[in-house]
């Protein structure tokens, strides 16, 4: 799989660790990990289906990562999950699965009471415009006047060339 690597590819994990990518779900679940040491399982998910498939970094730094940060950290459970959601473990979701982290946060904390307790940069927002700080500037409601940070990536389009590389990579295998 190829990987980012370098100055940005540093960046880009330096803002997932600490919670300033600007995706909220995300950002909240990584300021979570930092307050207690812990977070849902669906939280997991999504945050290492970001830093995989949206920021293009190799699993085991988050594994990594994660193994300083958790108190209920154990290698071969953490391991497995990352595996997972990487879709290169045994018993792994396929690679196309990708979290979106917008609907995900949609999903699973539809008025944006999560978000809100972990970021609170964006607690003035009202429900779940807290998902979309984007659009709330749009509309008037001032996403980003307490200095949460702008995305640092598109999700659509680092949700094609997640794709891109995986088919380039099963291709490769193909052919030998």
């Amino acid at each position: 799989m190829p990987w980012a690597t370098g100055p940005e590819a540093d960046a880009a994990f330096t803002a997932w660790t600490q919670g300033k990518t600007g995706f909220p779900y995300v950002d909240a679940g990584m300021r979570q990990l930092a307050a207690t040491g812990w977070m849902h399982n669906r939280v997991r998910m999504v945050v290492a289906s970001f830093l995989v498939k949206d920021l293009h970094i190799p699993w085991q730094r988050g594994a990594e990562f994660f193994m300083t940060q958790l108190r209920d950290g154990d290698l071969a459970s953490n391991s497995h999950g990352w595996q997972w959601t990487a879709g290169c473990g045994t018993d792994a979701s396929p690679f196309f699965r990708v979290f979106n982290p917008i609907t995900q946060g949609l999903k699973f904390d539809p008025q944006g009471e999560y978000v809100r307790r972990y970021v609170p940069e964006l607690a003035h927002l009202p429900g779940k415009t807290i998902h979309t700080p984007w659009d709330a500037t749009l509309s008037g409601l001032g996403g980003y006047d307490h200095g949460y940070p702008k995305p640092i990536v598109d999700h659509k389009v680092e949700r094609e060339v997640a794709l891109a590389n995986y088919s380039f990579m099963k291709d490769q295998k193909k052919d030998q």
